[in-house]
């Protein structure tokens, strides 16, 4: 099983397929869009299986897709049922923007995905365009209301942000008095690309969590289970629950059990670490499968403690990336 020096096992990777996306939500890349990698520079899915596979070897049992968008990677759904194949591996999910989603989910339910978590921000077409800078709202909708229809396990994920979507907010919570869906309300992050650094925010989980209560003073703490994002809430009488993600304030890295590739193949042990280590170099240059799983077990055995070590180290060598280099 593989332990990072904190004594906290890991169990759940994050694989980001690609960098590129659809969309241009100005809080996860900067307005103008990125400069993608080259084909050559991303693991191809022959070596992110070959990844996935020895992960699962040391205890990994989780696998959630992203990216970028996972579905403007041409053949992400054979890639995935090959992935929901592997000894050891129990669950696979995926996060999505939801625009290109709607023909997949047969096949997606069919292979047994897990869930799948829609990245949505605003229930309003105007200020969606405004977020996103392209007009798929329609789109996103069609495809929440399909992945309902399929039963598959459904999670909103919105990035609160001021003077863009509070008064979002209360609306989305009613979503979930009648719909089974989650609804997770994220902090935002500095991961835009234009080094936001450790400017404060002032809409944090507690902040958030206070302005939900005005509308439903009665609100229900659930237990967040085992290495849980997300604190969790309950609105008396409705079907879906309501989380808040307190991805800037990182009270939850005591218990994370997650590790990071991003499309590169470079490990990340944490969301605000810098530049890590490319195990699709590794790869090319002819690691053997042992070479491989012990070298996760190296890096891990010197993981940063929590989310502001790692953030404090990666500030020295200059803006933190975009969150579609990172995979999220």
């Amino acid at each position: 099983m593989l332990y990072d020096n904190h004594g906290r096992q890991l169990r759940y990777l994050r694989l980001a397929v690609t960098d590129r996306c659809n969309l241009r939500c100005f809080y996860c890349m900067p307005e103008e869009g990125l400069q993608f990698s080259k084909r050559s520079q991303i693991l191809s899915y022959e070596e992110m299986t070959r990844l996935v596979s020895l992960l699962a070897e040391l205890g990994i049992s989780k696998v959630r897709i992203t990216g970028g968008e996972p579905f403007v990677r041409k053949d992400l759904v054979p890639f995935m049922e090959k992935i929901t194949q592997i000894e050891g591996i129990e669950a696979v999910n995926i996060t999505t923007n939801g625009t290109d989603l709607v023909r997949h989910i047969p096949r997606l339910k069919k292979m047994g995905i897990n869930s799948v978590n829609l990245s949505l921000d605003t229930l309003d077409k105007a200020k969606f365009l405004k977020i996103a800078k392209r007009d798929e709202f329609d789109e996103v909708m069609n495809s929440y209301r399909a992945l309902l229809d399929s039963g598959i396990d459904t999670k909103i994920n919105a990035v609160i942000m001021e003077e863009h979507n509070l008064d979002d907010i209360h609306s989305m919570c009613e979503l979930t008095k009648i719909d089974p869906v989650s609804v997770r309300f994220i902090e935002e992050m500095p991961f835009n690309g234009g080094g936001k650094g450790y400017t404060p925010i002032s809409w944090n989980k507690d902040r958030i969590l206070t302005h939900i209560k005005e509308a439903y003073p009665d609100l229900i703490k659930l237990d967040d289970g085992v290495s849980s994002t997300s604190l969790n809430y309950q609105i008396p009488g409705g079907v879906g629950k309501i989380g808040i993600i307190p991805a800037y304030t990182r009270t939850i890295c005591g218990t994370c059990d997650r590790i990071r590739l991003t499309p590169k193949g470079d490990l990340k042990t944490c969301l605000y670490q810098g530049e890590g280590f490319s195990f699709r170099d590794f790869m090319r240059e002819g690691a053997t499968d042992e070479e491989i799983k012990n070298q996760f077990i190296k890096l891990f055995n010197s993981r940063a403690k929590d989310g502001f070590e790692s953030e404090a180290e990666a500030a020295k060598n200059g803006p933190l990336a975009s969150m579609a280099t990172i995979g999220g």
